[in-house]
């Protein structure tokens, strides 16, 4: 069975099965400027002005799927994964700012 046919039980489970759909540098790029991205959009939206909060899905999922379709060639785990997936963006996001994860 596949990691993407698997059933997960939790996000620590979920997680390097995440990993392992991100291999590409490409996608991996893609996703924490397009998490990054979405996340500047709210808070401005926010803040600032409301209709940006439309955006911040586009940017983030957007970004995200380009460097799935094209560079991975899988299918995003958001999917079949919905929140998780979602959680997996942000540790990826946050472990790369914080230098745990080289996304480069």
């Amino acid at each position: 069975m596949s990691g993407a046919e698997r059933e997960y039980h939790s996000f620590s489970e979920f997680y390097p099965f995440y990993l392992t759909e991100h291999s590409s540098r490409t996608s991996r790029r893609l996703h924490v400027i397009g998490t990054g991205l979405a996340m500047a959009l709210v808070v401005l939206g926010l803040a600032w002005n409301w209709r940006l909060l439309w955006m911040a899905p586009i940017a983030g999922y957007g970004l995200a799927w380009i460097g799935h379709f094209i560079f991975e060639r899988n299918q995003p785990a958001t999917f079949r994964y919905p929140l998780w997936s979602l959680m997996g963006d942000f540790k990826l996001f946050f472990e790369v700012v914080l230098s745990r994860q080289r996304p480069f």
